[in-house]
């Protein structure tokens, strides 16, 4: 009976693999990835709100404020003012009339 031929890339693939669990381990990762929460989130979060429920407070569409949690569009003018407010002191949008 004749012995397989090894496979060349299979023994590099599983060399490879043993080398990541074991930096892994070690607490080595090839990239670390931080989230900073954006304003418009972090106000929401503060005030306890639902989407629909933040983005009717401040006068914009859902979309508008998902938009500017994720970070794909910012808030201008007044909006960022309002949104710097409602970090700030989440109260004092939540007493308006």
């Amino acid at each position: 009976m004749t012995k397989p031929k090894p496979d060349l890339e299979m023994e590099k693939f599983q060399a490879d693999l043993l080398q990541s669990v074991r930096e892994y381990k070690a607490g080595k990762f090839a990239r670390k990835t931080e989230v900073t929460p954006t304003d418009a989130l972090q106000a929401r979060t503060r005030m306890a709100l639902s989407q629909s429920q933040f983005a009717k407070l401040l006068g914009v569409s859902v979309r508008t404020l998902q938009e500017w949690e994720q970070g794909r569009k910012k808030p201008t003018g007044a909006a960022q003012t309002l949104l710097r407010v409602a970090v700030r002191t989440p109260e004092a949008l939540l007493n308006l009339p």
